[in-house]
C-alpha cells in the first residue's frame, strides 16, 4: 500500500510542473525593458521570482519522496518526507493563487494545482496512517495459505492414533 502511494507520487513528481512562468517573448508582457523594445529582458517580477523559487523548492521535495520509492524507504521516512513535501506545496498553492494572475499563469492552472495539492494530502495521508500503524506482522506460510498441519488435536497423556509411536510399539500393545 505504501509502495503504490510512494510510486504514485513519484509519478506525480517526474510530471511536468504546470506552473511554467515564462518571462519575455512579446512586447508589453512582464519580462521585458524598455517598453518592450530594445535592452535586455528585466526579468520576472519579485512575486514571480518567489513563485519560481517556492516550484523549485516543492520539486526538490518531491524528488525526495521519489528517492526514497525507489531506495524501498519505510512509511515513517515516507511519511516525514510527505509533511515537507505537503508544506511546501501548501504554500506555493496559497502563492499561485495570490500572484498566479500577476504572474501569467492561467486559471485553469490554479485549478489543476489546486486538485494535484488534494491528490498528494491523500496519499500523504495513507503513507503516514501506514507509518503510525508501525511494521505490520507478516502471515505465515501456512496461515497465509489457510492450510492446517494435519496433526489431530488429541487429549495430552492418552495414546494418539495409529501412527503414534512416541509411547511404545503399537502393535505390542
Amino acid at each position: 500500500m505504501v509502495y503504490r502511494a510512494l510510486a504514485l507520487l513519484a509519478i506525480l513528481a517526474a510530471m511536468p510542473n504546470p506552473v511554467v512562468a515564462q518571462f519575455g517573448g512579446m512586447p508589453g508582457m512582464p519580462g521585458m525593458g524598455g517598453g518592450g523594445f530594445g535592452g535586455p529582458p528585466a526579468g520576472p517580477p519579485p512575486v514571480c521570482q518567489q513563485l519560481l523559487a517556492m516550484r523549485d523548492e516543492t520539486q526538490k521535495n518531491a524528488g525526495a519522496i521519489q528517492k526514497a520509492s525507489e531506495k524501498k524507504a519505510g512509511p515513517d521516512v515516507a511519511c516525514k518526507l510527505f509533511k515537507v513535501f505537503l508544506a511546501s506545496e501548501a504554500k506555493m498553492v496559497k502563492a499561485i493563487e495570490t500572484n498566479g494572475q500577476q504572474c501569467g499563469v492561467p486559471p485553469d492552472m490554479v485549478k489543476q494545482v489546486r486538485g494535484g495539492h488534494a491528490k498528494a494530502q491523500q496519499i500523504g495521508k495513507q503513507v503516514c496512517d501506514a507509518a503510525a500503524r508501525g511494521p505490520a506482522l507478516a502471515p505465515s506460510l501456512s496461515e497465509a495459505l489457510g492450510v492446517t498441519t494435519g496433526v489431530p488435536d488429541g487429549p495430552p497423556g492418552k495414546p494418539g492414533g495409529v501412527g503414534d509411536t512416541l509411547n511404545g510399539n503399537v502393535l505390542a500393545r
